[in-house]
């Protein structure tokens, strides 16, 4: 079953059991994939990796929002996207632990061959496209750098 799909069945759920947040957060979902089916160019259907970067999208939005409104004060708002996180994040891939990618990492810098912080674009470029949707760019980005000037 699609992401899609599956967004779809809990929209349905969510209006049974009068669950608001869940509610609002997957129409949200719902609406950005279907924009993301309807772009310029798109296919008729959504491959499972479009679909996870259209959520992946999402929750950085979220995240970044969430930061804003802790920092500028603004708790009601702050729970309204920590909400939608949480419920967008059970569609996306369970995020590998920072000691797991630092692993990870290692091993892309070795194939990669690279030999300190010159060597940042050839290793996030590797990085991006092996650990897709399983990290964080930023996490990523931060490891990388660490690892690159030891």
């Amino acid at each position: 079953m699609s992401i899609f799909d599956q967004v779809n069945e809990g929209i349905k759920n969510a209006m049974k059991n009068k669950e608001e947040a869940t509610l609002r957060a997957l129409r949200g979902v719902k609406s950005a994939l279907l924009l993301a089916k309807t772009e310029k160019g798109a296919a008729d259907e959504l491959s499972e990796e479009k679909e996870i970067q259209v959520l992946q999208k999402l929750v950085k939005q979220r995240k970044e929002s969430l930061e804003i409104y802790t920092t500028q004060n603004r708790p009601e708002l702050a729970v309204v996207e920590a909400e939608e996180i949480a419920v967008i994040e059970k569609f996306l891939p369970k995020q590998m632990d920072e000691a797991t990618l630092r692993t990870e990492l290692q091993n892309i810098i070795a194939a990669v061959g690279a030999a300190g912080p010159q060597d940042m674009g050839k290793v996030m470029g590797a990085a991006t496209k092996q650990l897709a949707g399983k990290a964080d760019g930023k996490m990523i980005s931060q490891l990388v750098k660490e690892l690159l000037a030891k």
